[in-house]
């Protein structure tokens, strides 16, 4: 071994000046002969398909010339054996910053005495917004790092794809090797993909401010490109390369399943099949993942386990938080089992010294090493285009492989060097591959112990000794990493206390490791441990390895999921004091049949072969209540209010499935709501209906067919004046007049200009939405108070020729009512707020009542998630303030608003054919005592209370088992974290965030 390793050091010295070609000067001598090596009784692993037993590989310079079992060694080769050894393809990393410098983030927000910016501040004739910039490319920005590219090498990468993680539109990766040399030769290939996020990164402009403007904004800028390439008027370095780029792979980098799926809709929408970089929670929802087809690019950065000893601080930790650290380890396995193309990154580790402890734990929990290879070779070059170069050990191909003592995912395998473009880099000492054994050693401040190095793969656990009058015993934290060695023990009743140790193996004959120590007094130093004998151990039997019993994957992934969604069946309910909303009215000791999600009949005495039947004796029945202004189930912001008109923003695009305000109000009997753009700006973005189906994707939360619906807004939260003289327009209420009036001016001469048969005119997403009021296909539900407001939107309206839906919050509504019966439009309002702004100082309690008597269709909604709750509740207030009938008062949050959301031949009432939108109350619904005992979505009952009390006991017992497992965790040495709190956010009419600064600062946190 000793010859081998000297002949390979006499070849290095001379072989590697430069052993290629280069256009660049060399000031002196060098010797371009390429070094010629033949790697021989070695097992070769050409790919994850083949395998090759006392094989040889020849490489020439940066070539591999062959590879085979039985080859002859041409003459001039350094024969290097390898007898016992194994040789692997470098990994490839399709996912990396490796080599750009990240620009700090701006984190612009909403307010403050500042000036807005609207458009580009950036030199050039490049396009309107910053955070689109396909004009950057990596391999202009891209430079080496040699202190990363060593610890990427160590890992045992060899090739990795650098991404500029800036802006929504990213520009071209580049894959470049992790070789030290000029950058112009590291560059595998210079456009790997074309990038994309829903973070805007460095951008100063404004826009976008939420996910949903992000998408929205995504979405004009295909459209942009298309209309670009078509017109010769304007040129636009962005567009221009945008368009260039859309034939290169596409990689999307998201943060979680749900944008899994959003880019995918995204990609569909434009004929794009995008690669995904996920956040690695896909199996949280694999079937949804599967069907987009996509290919992912995802993490092993597995969440540590939570210090939970201290109870007070596990309450801060959700069930969702608990399930994700126990599951997460699962996520690859998950995806091979589903047959979801991946490949694995390191990006993301905190130390990419836990690349190989992750991806043995993801092994552990069910990958297998076939698949665990081909996520770091074969895939990642495949889905970068680099497959001809990299990735496997054939002819031709770049020399990037590894030197391992064993197979590469056995436990205590030691990759010994990493060659990479035929360049040799020592990751560990060949001679130095077993280090158990009891040694000397020295620590500064401490004195003379005894080390004892022991366990599995060469190494894995340790003990100190020290004998005499203050003897020692105790266990240490023993880590090895290629010749990196770190060690840390307390001597407990010794006043030195904890001692941490951190060095290298310097010497193979014998083993000498030193480095340096840190003392918990905070003095440090130096230390040494000499090799002095083999371990005289006793044989021990095999330990049966801990359980890796996990739990389930429920729906929603959280507190009130479950395994397994409720069915649908066909029901009876008996007896019961039915509220049809309808003529028959309030039928007492009545039945309701549902069947296939309808309501088949109502009436007495009715019956079904089969049906599952429900006594109500006592019980009051109605159709679901219906919520016509809420704003649960959003994520990522739900106002996009940096620009006065927001009208190609959808809340469809940002449904949130996991949001347990969806089972708390099916609690309350709620099981339609109407999810609202917030009231940041004039004209806000388009919203959704959705129905409350509990543990289902945000697709099928969506109300099918339904007509579309438009946020407008009048006062104080649109005209924004507070936020300084710099401030977008309009700052005054005249201004917001004005805003209305442009806007559908703009979309007259749109819809004009589009109507022209062969025209070249740019399709306008905000527009458009604006063409679809116009033309009685989209529908206004506009925030209002002020009397002087609500007038000047219905003149604004009669003037331009469209028409308002509804007013809602309206709580001046009974001033106008005359005029809304007139013009057809519809009151939605809150049943008693006043006084919590200077806008409804002259709001009463007698509104809902007043505009009902007048004859305008009246609503009570909550625009808040905890009203929401008891809609029901504040139905009843209309009885109490105006003596409204009860059944008239139960249509404010049924029929009413159903009638507002154009649903009423579908839900609102209990009427046969409609839909089985049922709710089984203990007492008069108007009640305050009355509970919902069960609420039917399509005949599904995702409430029930008794099935509740079960599920919070059984997730009680959840939560314990995942405590007891993560006390364990730390107890055998587990990394760990500190509990934080997960709460969810919780949306109204003003929420003001700024969704690419929050991606930001949770980034910089981890």
């Amino acid at each position: 071994m000793k010859k081998i390793l000297l002949a390979i050091g006499l070849v290095f010295s001379t072989t590697f000046v430069f052993a290629q070609q280069t256009t660049f000067p060399v000031n002196g001598s060098y010797d371009t002969r390429p070094g010629m090596f033949a790697f021989t009784n070695a097992t070769i692993v050409v790919n994850a398909n083949q395998t090759l037993t006392n094989a040889t590989l020849l490489i020439k310079g940066q070539t591999i010339q062959a590879v085979g079992a039985g080859l002859s060694v041409p003459k001039g080769y350094v024969t290097i054996d390898l007898k016992g050894k194994f040789i692997y393809p470098s990994l490839i990393d399709a996912f990396s910053s490796y080599g750009i410098t990240e620009a700090p983030a701006q984190a612009r927000g909403f307010g403050g005495q500042r000036q807005s910016i609207f458009v580009s501040t950036k030199k050039g004739a490049y396009g309107w917004n910053e955070a689109i910039r396909p004009e950057t490319y990596v391999k202009n920005i891209f430079t080496a790092d040699s202190k990363k590219a060593d610890e990427l090498r160590k890992v045992g990468f060899g090739s990795v794809n650098v991404i500029n993680r800036d802006g929504i539109a990213r520009g071209v990766s580049a894959a470049v090797t992790l070789n030290e040399d000029a950058d112009n030769s590291l560059i595998l290939k210079d456009q790997t993909a074309a990038n994309y996020s829903f973070n805007k990164g460095t951008s100063s402009n404004d826009y976008p401010t939420s996910l949903m403007g992000s998408i929205a904004l995504l979405r004009q800028t295909y459209y942009d490109s298309q209309w670009y390439s078509k017109q010769k008027d304007e040129y636009n370095i962005s567009l221009d390369e945008f368009a260039k780029q859309q034939t290169l792979p596409q990689i999307f980098e998201v943060d979680g399943w749900a944008n899994v799926l959003r880019a995918d809709k995204i990609g569909k929408e434009f004929g794009k099949k995008f690669i995904i970089k996920s956040g690695g929670d896909e199996y949280q929802r694999i079937n949804e993942v599967k069907a987009t087809g996509a290919s992912l690019i995802i993490p092993l950065a597995f969440p540590k386990a939570y210090d939970v000893e201290d109870p007070a601080e596990a309450r801060n930790l959700t069930l969702t938080q608990m399930k994700g650290w126990e599951l997460a380890p699962t996520n690859p396995a998950a995806l091979e089992k589903a047959g979801i193309k991946f490949a694995l990154t390191a990006f993301g580790l905190e130390n990419s010294r836990d690349f190989w402890a992750n991806i043995r734990t993801a092994i552990e929990n069910g990958l297998t090493e076939k698949q665990a290879l081909l996520a770091v070779t074969t895939v990642p070059a495949e889905l970068l285009g680099i497959g001809d170069k990299v990735g496997s050990l054939d002819k031709g191909k770049v020399a990037n492989f590894l030197i391992s003592s064993d197979n590469l995912f056995k436990n205590g395998n030691i990759i010994f060097e990493n060659w990479v473009q035929g360049k040799r880099f020592i990751v560990n000492k060949m001679d130095v591959s077993d280090v158990r054994g009891t040694y000397n050693l020295n620590v500064d401040g401490v004195g003379a112990l005894t080390l004892k190095i022991t366990g599995t793969g060469g190494g894995s656990t340790a003990a100190i000794e020290r004998t005499g009058v203050d003897s020692v015993k105790t266990t240490a934290t023993f880590t090895r990493n290629g010749d990196w060695v770190s060690i840390n023990f307390n001597l407990k009743k010794n006043p030195k206390g904890d001692v941490r140790l951190s060095g290298y193996i310097t010497s193979a004959n014998p083993i000498t490791i030193k480095g340096e120590s840190a003392l918990a007094d905070g003095s440090t130093g130096k230390f040494t441990a000499t090799y002095k004998e083999p371990n005289k151990e006793t044989p021990k039997k095999d330990e049966p390895k801990p359980s890796l019993t996990v739990g389930p994957v429920i729906y929603p992934f959280g507190a009130f999921g479950a395994t397994e969604l409720p069915k649908q069946e066909t029901v009876l309910i008996k007896n019961g004091t039915v509220w049809t909303n309808e003529k028959d009215g309030v039928l007492l000791n009545a039945d309701v049949l549902l069947e296939n999600g309808k309501i088949k009949a109502v009436g007495k005495n009715l019956s079904a072969g089969g049906a599952k039947v429900i006594d109500a004796t006592g019980k009051h029945i109605t159709a679901g209540i219906i919520d016509e202004h809420s704003h649960i189930a959003g994520s990522g912001g739900i106002n996009e209010g940096a620009q006065s008109v927001s009208s190609e923003v959808r809340i469809a695009d940002i449904i949130n499935s996991e949001d347990v305000n969806i089972y708390r109000q099916l609690a309350g009997g709620v099981t339609t709501s109407h999810i609202l753009h917030g009231s940041a700006n004039p004209v806000g973005g388009q919203s959704q209906l959705i129905k409350l189906r509990w543990g289902k994707s945000p697709e099928e939360l969506k109300f099918a067919g339904a007509d579309g619906f438009i946020k407008f807004a009048l006062g104080e939260n649109v005209k924004q004046s507070n936020f300084g003289t710099g401030a977008r327009f309009p700052v005054t209420r005249m201004g917001v007049e004005q805003t209305f009036v442009d806007e559908f001016t703009r979309a007259k001469e749109y819809a004009k200009a589009m109507s022209v048969k062969g025209n070249s005119v740019r399709k306008d997403l905000e527009l458009d939405a604006i063409v679809e009021i116009l033309n009685n296909k989209r529908f206004i539900t506009c925030h209002s108070y002020v009397q002087s407001e609500i007038n000047m939107l219905i003149h604004v309206a009669d003037s331009l020729g469209f028409k308002i839906n509804t007013f809602t919050h309206i709580l001046e509504g009974y001033k106008v009512a005359d005029k809304m019966k007139a013009h057809g439009i519809a009151g939605s309002t809150f049943s008693d707020w006043w006084a919590y702004k200077n806008e409804v100082a002259e709001a009463i309690p007698y509104n809902g009542k007043i505009m009902h008597n007048v004859g305008v269709t009246t609503a009570f909604n909550s625009d808040d998630a905890e009203m929401a709750r008891h809609l029901n509740q504040e139905a009843g207030k209309s009885v109490l303030y105006g003596n409204v009938p009860e059944e008239d008062a139960l249509k404010f949050v049924t029929l009413n608003p159903a009638k507002m959301l154009h649903i009423d031949d579908q839900v609102g009432s209990l009427k046969a054919g409609k839909d089985a939108d049922v709710v089984i109350w203990t007492a008069n619904p108007l009640s305050i005592y009355a509970k919902a005992e069960k609420t039917f979505v399509d005949g599904i009952a995702y409430w029930d209370i008794e099935k509740d009390a079960q599920i919070i006991k059984s997730q009680q017992s959840e939560k314990a088992r995942l405590i007891q497992k993560m006390l364990e965790s730390k107890s055998k040495g587990g990394k760990m974290q500190r509990p934080a709190g997960d709460a969810p956010r919780l949306y109204n009419c003003e929420t003001l965030e700024n969704y690419s600064a929050e991606l930001n600062e949770n980034e910089h946190a981890h």
